[in-house]
C-alpha cells in the first residue's frame, strides 16, 4: 500500500528534470496512438523532429512557429506567478493583430511604423487583459471564467470586422487590408521567413526574467502570487499588483499578434492564430512558469506542430497528433509538478 507524503524539501536536479521526464512521458504515451495507426513510432518521430528540426529551413520555420508561443508562454508565467489566472492569452493575442493591422495600414517610415504596431499591438492585449482583472479586484469574479469567455467576444469582433468594413472588396474573402510594404518586418535570413519578431520574442524572455527575479515588481508579483495575506500584511497593494500583472501579460499576449501581422501574414484573417494562445498555457506550464525556459517549452511545441504534417504525409498518423501532445505535455507536467510537493511513501500492511 502506498500514499502521499509531503516533502519537506525537494532535490534542486528534480526540479532540472521535471520538465524533460514530462516530455519524455509524453513521447511515450503517445506512441501508442502511432502505434494503433499502423505507423512505427521511431520513424513517426524521425520524420516529426527531421522536418522540423533536420536543416536550417526547417529550423527558421520552427523559431517561426515558437515566437507567438514564446510571447504567450511569457504572457501566461507572468499572469499565473501572481495567481492571476489568464486563459485568454488567444483574445489577447487577436487584439493585438486587429490593432497593429489597423496601424501598419497607414503609410508612414518603416521604423516608426513597426514601433507604433507594436505600441498598439501590446496596448490592445493590455486592455483585453485588464477587463477580467478589473471584475476579479472589484467584483470578485472568476478570472478563468472572464479571460476564457473573452476569447470568444474577441474572436467574433474580428469576424465582424474582416466579414464588414476590412472585407477585401475586389476578392470577397474575408480579410483586412494588407499592412503597408513599409511596415513589413525585416527578414533576418535570406530565402526564409525569420524576421525580427524571433529576435524580440528570444530577447523579452531574459527581460520577463529579469523583471520578475531582480526587481520590486517582480518581487511583489512572487509574494502576492505565493501568499495575498502576507503580502497585504507587508505592505503590498495586492489589488494594484493584480491589474499591472494582467497589463503586462496583456502586452505579452498582444506582441504575440503584433509579430504575426508584422512578420508572417501581414494582415489578418480567422485563422491568424492556430491556438497560440491556448498553447502559450501548455510553454508556461512546461517552463514551471519560468520565463527563461518558456523558450526551449515554446520550441518543442512548435517542432511538434511543424513537423506533424510532413509525418502525417510519411506515415499515415494523422495531423492532429500535435494537439494530442500537447494536451499530453500538460496533464504529465500537472503530475510530475505534483511529485514536487508529495512523494509516495509505502505503507506496511500491519501498520
Amino acid at each position: 500500500m502506498v500514499r502521499l507524503e509531503a516533502r519537506t524539501s525537494t532535490p534542486a536536479w528534480f526540479n532540472l528534470a521535471l520538465p524533460l521526464l514530462a516530455i519524455g512521458a509524453t513521447l511515450i504515451l503517445c506512441s501508442g496512438l502511432i502505434a494503433l495507426a499502423g505507423a512505427g513510432v521511431a520513424e513517426a518521430y524521425g520524420v516529426m523532429f527531421s522536418a522540423s528540426l533536420g536543416d536550417s529551413y526547417a529550423i527558421t520555420e520552427t523559431l517561426v512557429r515558437a515566437t507567438p508561443m514564446i510571447f504567450t508562454g511569457l504572457a501566461v508565467a507572468v499572469a499565473f506567478r501572481a495567481k492571476f489566472w489568464n486563459i485568454g492569452a488567444e483574445g489577447q493575442l487577436l487584439a493585438g493583430a486587429v490593432a497593429s493591422c489597423a496601424v501598419g495600414a497607414i503609410p508612414m517610415p518603416g521604423l516608426l511604423a513597426m514601433f507604433l504596431m507594436a505600441l498598439a499591438g501590446a496596448a490592445a492585449g493590455a486592455a483585453v487583459a485588464l477587463v477580467p482583472a478589473t471584475l476579479r479586484v472589484k467584483f470578485k469574479v472568476d478570472d478563468v471564467v472572464s479571460s476564457l469567455l473573452l476569447n470568444s467576444v474577441i474572436f467574433y469582433a474580428l469576424m465582424a470586422l474582416i466579414e464588414g468594413p476590412w472585407k477585401d472588396s475586389f476578392s470577397g474573402y474575408p480579410i483586412s487590408p494588407p499592412i503597408e510594404d513599409s511596415a513589413n518586418f525585416p527578414v533576418l535570413l535570406e530565402g526564409t521567413r525569420l524576421h525580427l519578431g524571433v529576435v524580440a520574442a528570444l530577447i523579452a524572455a531574459p527581460l520577463i526574467w529579469f523583471l520578475i527575479a531582480r526587481t520590486t515588481l517582480g518581487f511583489r508579483i512572487r509574494v502576492t502570487g505565493e501568499n495575498p495575506e502576507a503580502a497585504r500584511y507587508g505592505g503590498i497593494h495586492v489589488e494594484r499588483v493584480l491589474i499591472s500583472t494582467a497589463l503586462l501579460s496583456g502586452a505579452l499576449a498582444g506582441l504575440a499578434g503584433v509579430g504575426e501581422v508584422g512578420g508572417v501574414h501581414f494582415q489578418v484573417m480567422s485563422d491568424i492564430s492556430p491556438g497560440y494562445g491556448y498553447s502559450g498555457i501548455v510553454v508556461a506550464m512546461l517552463a514551471r512558469l519560468n520565463p527563461l525556459g518558456v523558450v526551449p517549452a515554446a520550441i518543442f511545441l512548435a517542432a511538434v506542430m511543424t513537423g506533424a504534417e510532413a509525418m502525417s504525409r510519411a506515415t499515415g498518423v494523422p495531423a492532429f497528433l500535435s494537439d494530442v501532445i500537447q494536451g499530453t505535455a500538460l496533464l504529465a507536467m500537472l503530475v510530475a509538478l505534483l511529485f514536487t510537493a508529495y512523494r509516495l511513501r509505502r505503507v506496511g500492511a500491519a501498520r
